[in-house]
């Protein structure tokens, strides 16, 4: 088991490195191929975009195939696709790779989550959730600024180094991973389509998804600007905007590993409560903070936050039905990656309206409300077993 918790975190890691690495860039990137500030998101959405849109068709898809597969042949496509990043030559290319990414990425990620309660027993799956999580916390702690230093030297290689190493753990996954055949059972020979009726017809899974849908698009439309807002307030450099947001990372990560037992000590519902009343008062003060180290410090709750509120989230999703864990998977992920589409784009535009971070840590702000409203509105952080009842029958 130790083996795949350990490739389980690498797929993540890379996986997150490579969503997470256009914000330090997109100060250069803008420079370079001229783009203004209210449309430099869209090479943060574009990719989310792709996997907005394809994780729909990709998570019904694998409820009737080996996830094993799924995840190999996505990786493979994952590789070609940031390879090719490397080699945009303006904007609408970068747009289009980026987007070829988010759709390998659809069939790749989700995969990790539905495999765990396969994999793994019961009893290990929070701890192994908040593992996998620290893979994408811990691109950002060590992955972007990483990619920052080798963009020091060049944009691209950030892009060529992270694709080699997505062809290095596809091998691992073809030689680690045991076959995971599909569960078959009467949701699963439904149409692609009709699997979601069962979650689009429920209250509760109505209002938890939105929750998680506000909740991305606040932390992505605040977290695609920080590079930009510290460049423009700190006039930091792509690698200082890099060392800076490894600390931010660390918190993710310390979040991630400690989220089991802040949420065994605490329960489900005080956890988020808490959490998201400390991620709302930290956006509203950081835009007046300073300098860099106390933008950091209290940038750090906000990641913190991220690392044991996403776990939990994406737990309750996946186990409302084993029989279509890859469909609440990728649409869960689909959710996620529509609001960073959306959260950046929006963004962006706050950013140019309002000259600077004040109005994206707003929004981010009341995103956060939002999303708090609707998760403690749909009982799912109460009602786990309700819930798992109503959509299994």
């Amino acid at each position: 088991m130790g083996k795949l918790t350990v490739l389980l975190f690498m797929i993540m890691f890379f996986i997150g490195t490579d969503t997470f690495i256009i914000s330090p860039l997109i100060p250069t990137l803008q420079e370079l191929f001229g783009i203004p500030t209210q449309y430099s998101g869209w090479m943060v959405g574009s990719y989310a975009l792709g996997y907005a849109i394809f994780a729909l068709i990709a998570g019904p898809l694998s409820d009737g195939w080996d996830r094993k597969k799924v995840m190999f042949y996505g990786m493979i496509a994952f590789s070609i696709s940031t390879i090719l990043c490397g080699f945009a030559t303006g904007f609408w290319s970068m747009i289009l790779f980026r987007f070829l990414a988010g759709i390998s990425a659809a069939f790749t990620s989700p995969q990790v989550w539905a495999s765990i309660p396969v994999l793994f027993p019961a009893s290990k799956n929070a701890k192994v959730s908040g593992i996998v999580m620290a893979g994408l916390a811990s691109a950002q702690a060590f992955g972007i600024p990483i990619g920052g230093l080798l963009a020091s030297t060049h944009w691209s290689y950030p892009f060529y180094v992270i694709g080699l190493f997505f062809l290095v753990v596809s091998i691992f996954i073809h030689y680690t991973l045991p076959s995971m055949k599909p569960v078959q059972s009467q949701t699963t020979k439904l149409s692609i389509f009709k699997r979601y009726i069962p979650l689009l017809t429920s209250r509760m899974a109505r209002r938890s998804l939105l929750g998680h849908f506000l909740f991305n698009s606040g932390f992505m439309a605040a977290f695609a600007f920080i590079g930009k807002w510290m460049t423009d307030r700190f006039e930091l450099s792509v690698d200082q905007v890099g060392y800076a947001i490894l600390f931010l990372g660390v918190g993710n990560l310390v979040g991630s590993f400690g989220g089991a037992y802040v949420i065994q000590k605490f329960n489900r519902f005080n956890t988020l409560v808490a959490g998201f009343l400390l991620a709302i008062v930290c956006f509203i003060i950081v835009p007046f903070l300073p300098s860099v180290a106390a933008f950091d410090v209290v940038y750090f709750f906000i990641f913190l936050n991220m690392g044991i509120a996403y776990p939990l989230i994406m737990g309750l999703l996946t186990s409302l039905n084993p029989a279509i864990r890859g469909t609440i998977s990728s649409l869960g992920n689909s959710v996620m990656y529509a609001a960073t589409t959306i959260g950046s784009g929006i963004a962006g535009v706050i950013y140019a309206t309002f000259n600077g971070f004040t109005g994206v840590s707003i929004f981010a702000a009341l995103c956060f409300a939002g999303a708090l409203f609707y998760f403690i509105s749909s009982g799912i952080l109460t009602k786990q077993s309700e819930m798992k009842t109503k959509l299994a029958s």
